[in-house]
């Protein structure tokens, strides 16, 4: 990226409002984009169990988890080299080709291009989850958690609801010939490509550039250039701070160089792990309880029925986001994430132990959000303030990377557990899982380390 020596170097002053589009911008695509990931997830496991049986169920859904992991790579480095907008737009253009993918998929009744639209699906979640660092970039520290959370509570106002609207885009699309449960996904891709479009015309100036020129007008060693006068005397009229540019290593930084930053700091480890844990918690219980519902509801009303439980989760994973922020910056991020750890278990209690009845099924399932919610906004911030701003974007994506392979690994075995030992036995596995979390929560930080629990 070559430097601009002319350009007046942006004023502080100036953060303020931009930093404001920011946010009103990130609000408004997380709603948008928010719709469809949700109404995919809603009926992702009921048409890969319609199309390829039960045990493969969960694999479909791990295909999108797996997809949005891998994708973290590019856009990350994308984000690293030119900004955060260019790898925003890519990731939802992804998800938009997987939603198409997978109506064919349903048309066709082919298991691998089935796969395949869902790996590509999973763009629409690595772009969703993105933007909560872009929210960051040009936050005061002192509000980092607020505003991180404001952005995955953004999500909760069209998440909410999408799972109510596949019933709709269902009956909708199948007067146009496409068979059962393909609608929701046609109706994803549109709002992943209207989300991409509004991001592409709109995010600018990009917030991750803008932080970066700060951070040198900030930087007492930044470079000075002397201009020369203008008799050619060579004696200098003026300086001016150059605008700042990443060595070639540092904007070529991939997983490898991330997680060497990572290694050295306790408290980015701790975020990473955190994130990770929750979601494969998470993701272990919500993606077979579509399934579960259907052990005890007719196709008739099983629809409804998913759309209802989900929302409770989905209400629980962001409605509440703005409260654990606030928490977050006020009782130290270490605190939020092992208040998440406990709500993860209590979910877990509730949910394999809730039988046949729906109710009780609906509370453990939102509880699993909001215990998700604790361990995402809590480890998300802990790690962005953990690390320097010149590798963040590679850490981050180390941290989706991370993140969306745990949930992989949790949904393509789900599945398998559920058929052989049952749902509550998932449930115990999930709460098992939690223990390494723990004991990395409450390990003592090491004196001098980089640790930000103010």
């Amino acid at each position: 990226m070559a430097t601009d020596l002319t350009a007046p170097a942006l004023a502080r002053p100036d953060v303020a409002p931009i930093r404001r589009r920011t946010l009103r911008l990130l609000f408004v695509t997380q709603i948008i984009g928010g719709i469809g990931v949700t109404i995919g997830v809603a009926v992702g496991a009921l048409l890969a169990a319609r199309i390829a049986g039960t045990a493969v169920a969960g694999l479909a859904q791990s295909a999108a988890v797996v997809g949005g992991a891998l994708l973290a790579v590019p856009v990350t480095r994308i984000m690293t080299g030119h900004g955060r907008r260019p790898g925003l737009v890519l990731a939802y253009l992804a998800g938009a080709a997987g939603g198409v993918l997978v109506v064919l998929a349903a048309v066709t009744r082919w298991v691998p291009l089935l796969f395949l639209g869902m790996l590509l699906f999973g763009g629409g979640t690595a772009a969703n989850l993105q933007a909560r660092y872009t929210a960051v970039d040009l936050a005061e520290p002192a509000r980092r958690g607020r505003q991180l959370s404001l952005i995955v509570w953004a999500t909760t106002i069209g998440a909410v609801a999408a799972p109510n609207f596949a019933a709709l885009a269902d009956r909708t699309t199948g007067g146009w010939g496409l068979p059962p449960l393909a609608g929701p996904f046609a109706f994803s891709a549109a709002a992943f490509v209207l989300t991409a479009g509004v991001l592409a015309a709109l995010l600018r100036p990009d917030p991750l550039l803008t932080a970066r020129r700060l951070a040198a007008a900030d930087d007492p060693v930044a470079e000075v250039v002397a201009a020369p006068a203008p008799d050619g005397s060579g004696s200098p009229r003026g300086v001016r701070r150059a605008e700042p540019e990443l060595s070639p290593a540092r904007r070529a930084a991939g997983m490898r160089a991330a997680w060497r930053v990572v290694r050295e700091r306790p408290a980015a480890r701790l975020g990473i792990a955190a994130v990770a844990m929750g979601h494969l918690v998470m993701v272990a219980v919500m993606s077979m309880t579509p399934v579960r519902l259907g052990e005890f509801h007719d196709d008739a009303d099983v629809l409804r029925v998913v759309g209802i439980v989900l929302s409770l989760h989905i209400a629980g994973m962001y409605a509440f986001s703005p409260v654990v922020g606030w928490l977050t910056d006020r009782l130290g991020r270490r605190a939020v994430i092992l208040g998440g750890i406990g709500v993860l278990l209590a979910a877990c209690a509730v949910a394999g132990t809730a039988g046949h009845h729906t109710p009780e099924l609906s509370l453990g399932l939102a509880l699993l959000g909001l215990g998700w919610s604790g361990t995402m906004v809590a480890g998300s911030t802990l790690l962005s303030e953990s690390v320097p701003a010149d590798v963040r974007p590679s850490v981050q994506g180390l941290s989706d990377l991370t993140m969306g392979l745990a949930g992989a690994g949790a949904a393509a075995l789900s599945g398998f557990v559920v058929r052989v030992a049952g749902y509550p036995a998932l449930t115990l596995l999930a709460a098992i899982a939690t223990v390494p979390l723990v004991a990395l929560a409450l390990r003592p930080v090491p004196v001098g380390a980089p640790d930000k629990e103010e």
